[in-house]
């Protein structure tokens, strides 16, 4: 396995002259407003926002579990990546093949967050379910083109810091459609709330039209052909480039990277309702407090891919998570107190952010950039597919057992993830070791 370099030869820079590097790498205030413009509808549309939403009007646990289904466009994205990597969109194909996507996709965002705004979901769920649809296949597709627009424009040496800067934007966006979504609807409605939501989704769309397409190789795969072979090539081509069983292994081990955290992100804002929180205590702890938290343990993450490479902090990220879901059970023991929630959502978010920001550097580095939106969309997909199916369950596990043991068998799944990295161990390759002979063909520094 060989990680995704630049069409020049990189230097391998490591410790705190990579760390210098790497985090000097251009765009990284179009990767924020691009990574805000990701983070504000996620919420929103398919996680604890729509959750604590629905709790509040008196839907049931088990319902609420099943319409977070409804959102599972952020999972098959990579059905339809290959015509992001193979065509512009027709209507804006004046703004480049990665930005008339990108253009489409936002405008078709802030529409399924006005709609939502407008639904009832207490008189009936049939047309908020329809919105969610609409809401999960537009944000799924702008996350698609902004994760290959990032890949596109650095190195593979700076992917980690461009992670952390993109998530630094992300993280903000979900500050705004989580703390900022629950204050607004604590104090002035759920509808006032998700079209203020629709109206900052004005940011990102002024982002893309200004910023820069980035430069494809001369010579991209890609464009050589045809509409059938969008779709197959990318997939023969990840497992060519890596062997049948490394490549199995690969999937495998993202597929179960973020699973414990996954698994737990439906129930939560249930739970902190449950728990005797206020929706003022959850916007102030959890998107707000948390999510800073959230943004410091992303820079750790860069901070630490850029010194020290992958195997170590893949290893820490993935134990860290699983380990941060037993932290919840101080709620599940003193329920509405409030230093237990802030502990319980610092070993949660500060963890989260340092795994996130490692897993995408690692996907980052297997990508063929001449599949960059397909390959990478195939491995988001897999990393939230599992845990996302099973938390669509999570509702009727948790009514039949606890909270508290809903919580201890999380952490357990972490077990099957750190043995396959055990196997894996030896076959990273690390991206500042190997940058100067990789030979994918990069973008430009825009």
């Amino acid at each position: 396995m060989t990680t995704a370099g630049s069409s020049t030869a990189a230097p391998a820079y490591k410790g705190w002259r990579g760390i210098r590097r790497a985090f000097g790498t251009p765009s990284a205030l179009t990767m924020l407003l691009l990574g805000f413009g990701s983070g504000l509808p996620f919420l929103l549309i398919a996680s604890m926002t729509l959750s604590t939403r629905l709790r509040d009007v008196g839907l049931d646990l088990g319902s609420i579990g099943l319409i977070s289904l409804a959102s599972f466009f952020y999972l098959l994205k990579f059905l339809w990546a290959p015509l992001i990597d193979r065509y512009v969109f027709p209507l804006t194909a004046f703004l480049g093949r990665r930005r008339s996507w990108l253009l489409a996709s936002q405008l078709l965002v802030t529409v399924s967050l006005a709609a939502l705004a407008l639904s009832r979901p207490e008189m009936g769920v049939t047309t908020l379910v329809l919105w969610v649809l609409v809401g999960s296949f537009a944000g799924a597709t702008q996350d698609s083109v902004v994760d290959a627009y990032r890949i596109e424009v650095a190195p593979a040496t700076s992917q980690a810091a461009l992670a952390a800067t993109y998530t630094l934007g992300y993280r903000i966006g979900m500050i705004v459609s989580g703390a900022g979504a629950l204050y607004l609807a604590e104090f002035r409605g759920w509808q006032v709330a998700y079209l203020a939501m629709a109206a900052l989704m004005a940011l990102p769309i002024v982002t893309t039209l200004v910023c820069r397409e980035p430069v494809a190789p001369e010579a991209t795969v890609v464009r050589r052909i045809d509409f059938f072979g969008a779709f197959w090539q990318p997939f023969t081509s990840f497992f060519s480039h890596n062997g049948l069983l490394l490549g199995l292994v690969l999937l495998a081990f993202v597929g179960l990277f973020k699973f414990p955290d996954q698994v737990i992100g439906v129930m939560a804002g249930p739970f902190y309702l449950d728990s005797g929180y206020t929706k003022a205590d959850i916007a102030t702890v959890s998107k707000l407090y948390g999510v800073w938290l959230g943004i410091g343990g992303a820079f750790l993450g860069g901070v630490c891919v850029a010194a020290f490479g992958f195997r170590k902090m893949l290893f820490l990220a993935a134990l860290g998570v699983a380990l941060s879901n037993l932290a919840f059970l101080l709620m599940a023991q003193y329920p509405a107190q409030i230093w237990a929630f802030y502990a319980a959502i610092s070993a949660d978010n500060l963890f989260q952010g340092f795994a996130g920001v490692v897993l995408v550097a690692f996907m980052s580095s297997l990508t063929d950039r001449n599949f960059t939106a397909t390959q990478y969309a195939l491995l988001v997909s897999l990393a939230n597919l599992p845990g996302k199916f099973v938390g669509g369950v999570s509702g009727f596990i948790v009514e039949a057992t606890s909270y508290s043991t809903f919580f201890v068998l999380s952490a357990l799944t972490v077990v099957p993830t750190l043995l396959l990295l055990a196997w894996l161990w030896q076959r990273i390759v690390e991206p500042a070791r190997d940058a100067g002979a990789a030979a994918g063909g990069g973008g430009s520094s825009a």
